[in-house]
């Protein structure tokens, strides 16, 4: 069994899997006689491929049995996929290599602040929402599933042999 340790969320360890969306000042102006800040085009939608219509959901997470065993990774091929917290909790994000069979070997997990927003990149592979409080609501742009493929944007892998686990120890609210 794999054990991994999450790391902290970042803009450079996250980009070969998509892009962190968070306040940044240099990407920012005042807006609306100056009332308003706009932190602008922090995560570009990728939902175009073959007649995707993008959209808004809530998620509302549940925390996973303790010790969080990772089983699965899925991919959206067809569109990227943002979840961006509605509370300031910290929260799990795990991802996998760009492989065919992705294992617990391919895995990363990285530790997001509740300010912190993850849009995963078309076709990255990576864990359903992991959140270390008891519920979590998410905003979450994606693509809405559309005529006779409509299924064709999730893939689901699960691993054969081997699970991964993830160290929250420390990272549970109080």
């Amino acid at each position: 069994m794999r054990v991994l340790t999450p790391v902290p969320l970042t803009q450079e360890n996250f980009a070969p899997f998509g892009q962190v969306i968070e306040a940044d000042e240099a990407r920012s102006f005042l807006i609306n006689e100056g009332t308003t800040r706009r932190y602008h085009a922090l995560a570009n939608v990728d939902v175009a491929l073959n007649g995707g219509q993008p959209i808004i959901s809530i998620f509302e997470g549940q925390r996973r049995s303790l010790p969080l065993e990772l089983k699965m990774v899925e991919q959206h091929p067809l569109g990227s996929q943002a979840f961006v917290p509605m509370e300031q909790k910290p929260w799990l994000v795990v991802v996998a290599d760009a492989v065919e069979k992705p294992g617990p070997e391919h895995l990363h997990a990285f530790l997001a602040r509740g300010d912190q927003g993850v849009q995963y990149a078309k076709g990255v592979w990576h864990h359903p929402l992991l959140i270390l409080a008891e519920t979590q609501n998410f905003l979450v742009v994606d693509r809405k599933k559309s005529g006779e493929n409509s299924d064709a944007n999730l893939v689901e892998y699960w691993f054969e042999d081997e699970l991964a686990t993830i160290e929250v120890l420390g990272l549970l609210p109080v």
